[in-house]
């Protein structure tokens, strides 16, 4: 609870900076300082444009190198010490408002650095709940672990309008002070993985024979796994689950079609030793070649730049859009901006639940986003009818934008880290999640930034239009991988056995 609670407060600072994009250069609603300089200027909103920029872009560039150190270190010091820069970052972005600082160069490497460390966060919770959790259950799992970001969203804004009345600064040093208390915990409570407790990971994982030969898993003396083959005369019509014991297998179905143990092509158990010794990090670039990774890191970029559109640029956009035919305050536009997050978190469990049942991540995600496009039209001109309708539309984009980027960024960033590519090696976790998140980040930089010239030239017609284009493209990059995960569908799903279907990410590596 604690650790998820820790991610809440990571993702809510971030959310924060967002919320305040309206506050430090707000003259009608924040009375005590009627703004702060250099952001109250006629160049404000340009200014805090480079703000997010600074932020975004360290974050994004920290993603590349932080995910490969993760996976070379302790990750339980490494996530707390990112969570303490972070804090630590925080605070000092809101000091300067009680030391009374305009310095430009100030906020934007306080933000800089904040940027650096909280990249360790991300490609670090996802490994440690990779670790935990097998591919079985894994999308609703993480799915449902994945609310945090949301609940990170909706207590940023809601921590920053509380703070806003003792002035701006404290909007931030609250948070900055929550997140190094809760780094503290999480490095006195968190364990990695289940070998740190003297538990084996993925035990009774199902798998499946079929005839003429099929695969399974047999789970090694340090809690690893690695697939051997299984030799079959016919059907048997059965399944194989790992046991709890180290290399255990236990036989699921009719006595008479239990397989010969004869039957499996193990290697001994000197390769098994030589094979675990040379486990060893992956490298960046090595994980860049796994398949799957390029099509959903670039997916991710275009999805990702949508999310943060709206996280960004949505409580402005409500604000500056008359519903009803009257205009919201800040305060009201960011209280409803919070809905959009409130149908991520549906959104996100849905598609996790969708993939863990169907097996076809890629499908699940193409179909979230480009279902996506009718529904942001319809938010843009028919928002504004009345305050039922914008909510239920507002809601609607939020479950079908954050479900892909919620699959993608938890189960397809663990299922690809684990992929059968790796022989076995699941030091790549943090690596390959490092990679995906930080394409997606480089998006999540992007679209606000676009956001902000084209509203100031062509209005948020253009804006949205530039979102119609990514839900598209982030549909299309997984094309080739929906087709292969259509075609397993038809041809070798088989009812009963209990197991999720291979998804295209196993597929491209067979194409």
């Amino acid at each position: 609870m604690a650790f998820g609670y820790c991610c809440s407060v990571l993702k809510g600072d971030q959310h924060i900076a967002a919320t305040a994009k309206g506050l430090l250069d707000e003259e009608e609603e924040v009375p005590i300082n009627y703004g702060w300089s250099p952001f109250n200027g006629p160049n404000g909103q340009s200014l805090l444009g480079q703000v997010d920029l600074a932020f975004l872009a360290a974050y994004a560039a920290g993603m590349f190198t932080v995910g490969h150190w993760g996976d070379r270190t302790d990750l339980r010091i490494f996530l707390a010490v990112g969570i303490l820069g972070s804090g630590i970052s925080c605070t000092l972005f809101g000091m300067a408002y009680l030391w009374d600082l305009h310095s430009m160069s100030f906020f934007i490497w306080t933000m800089v650095i904040g940027g650096v460390f909280q990249s360790t966060g991300w490609p670090s919770v996802v490994a440690v709940m990779g670790n935990w959790y097998g591919k079985g259950k894994r999308g609703l799992v993480m799915g449902i672990w994945n609310a945090h970001t949301s609940l990170g969203n909706i207590l940023g804004t809601v921590i920053a309008a509380a703070c806003l009345q003792y002035g701006w600064g404290y909007s931030f040093i609250v948070p900055g002070v929550m997140l190094v208390f809760l780094g503290i915990i999480v490095y006195a409570i968190l364990v990695v993985q289940p070998s740190d407790v003297g538990l084996c990971s993925n035990a009774y994982e199902p798998v499946k024979t079929t005839d003429g030969g099929g695969d399974a898993v047999r789970l090694l003396a340090d809690g690893t796994t690695r697939n051997i083959s299984v030799r079959s005369s016919r059907d048997t019509g059965g399944r194989l689950e790992v046991g709890r014991a180290a290399g255990q297998l236990s036989w699921q179905g009719s006595p008479q079609n239990s397989p010969d143990p004869q039957a499996f092509d193990d290697d001994d158990d000197a390769k098994d030793k030589a094979e675990l010794e040379s486990n060893e990090s992956v490298g960046f670039w090595q994980a860049w070649a796994i398949p799957g990774v390029s099509s959903f890191a670039f997916c991710l970029f275009f999805s990702k730049l949508i999310a943060y559109t709206f996280l960004y640029w949505l409580p402005y956009y409500i604000k500056s859009t008359p519903i009803e035919g009257r205009l919201l305050s800040a305060k009201q536009a960011g209280d409803l901006s919070t809905l959009f997050d409130v149908g991520g978190v549906a959104g996100g469990i849905m598609a996790g639940h969708l993939s863990d049942k169907s097996g076809a991540s890629a499908l699940v995600a193409t179909s979230f986003t480009m279902v996506s496009v009718p529904f942001l039209y319809m938010y843009r001109y028919y928002g504004s009818v009345s305050f039922v309708v914008n909510v239920v539309l507002m809601m609607i984009c939020g479950f079908c934008v954050n479900g892909p980027y919620a699959l993608i960024t938890t189960a397809v960033s663990a299922d690809l880290g684990t992929h059968e590519s790796l022989a076995g090696n699941a030091k790549a976790l943090a690596t390959v999640t490092a990679i995906i998140d930080g394409m997606g980040s480089i998006g999540a930089a992007v679209g606000p930034m676009l956001t902000g010239y084209i509203s100031e030239k062509g209005g948020f017609d253009g804006v949205f239009l530039m979102l119609y284009i990514a839900a598209m493209m982030a549909g299309l990059l997984l094309v080739r991988l929906c087709m292969k995960e259509l075609q397993t569908l038809k041809a070798d799903r088989r009812p009963g056995l209990g197991m999720r279907v291979p998804s295209g990410v196993q597929l491209a590596s067979k194409a």
